[in-house]
């Protein structure tokens, strides 16, 4: 299941995601949600909370919003998980072109690429207490 910032589920995946799949709760991304996270390892239980490093980021297309995914793990991914981390978010942008298609929203679905995580963070925006969530419905 796939549950945006309130907690309500955003859709239902035929296909578990093979990464723990977060967020970084301290910045909002620049569709307006709290900055994507995911996690390289062991599956953590819904709802932990904990530190890890971000290596990098991709930059990923939902609707023609730019969504950047931190990568985050204990130890610098290796070429290969990159590539798979990769791999994974071009499927993923397939699958919300077609979910997307099938609610009625329109725009460019794609993933952009490998970036630097602190890029990512410099074009996110510090959460303030009073943020109440995403502008856009997702």
């Amino acid at each position: 299941m796939k549950r945006g910032s309130s907690g309500r589920i955003d859709f239902i995946s035929p296909l578990p995601c093979p990464y723990n799949y977060g967020a970084a709760d301290r910045f909002i991304g620049l569709e307006g949600d709290l900055l994507d996270a995911l996690v390289l390892g062991p599956r953590r239980s819904f709802g932990s909370r904990f530190r890890t490093r971000a290596w990098g980021a991709v930059t990923f297309t939902d609707r023609g919003m730019s969504d950047d995914k931190l990568i985050c793990s204990e130890c610098a991914p290796s070429t290969e998980q990159r590539d798979r981390v990769l791999q994974f978010f071009r499927v993923y942008a397939r699958c919300k072109g077609l979910l997307n298609a099938w609610r009625g929203r329109a725009g460019r679905n794609a993933c952009d690429g490998w970036c630097d995580a602190q890029d990512a963070i410099a074009r996110a925006t510090p959460r303030t207490p009073d943020w109440t969530g995403p502008r856009v419905g997702f």
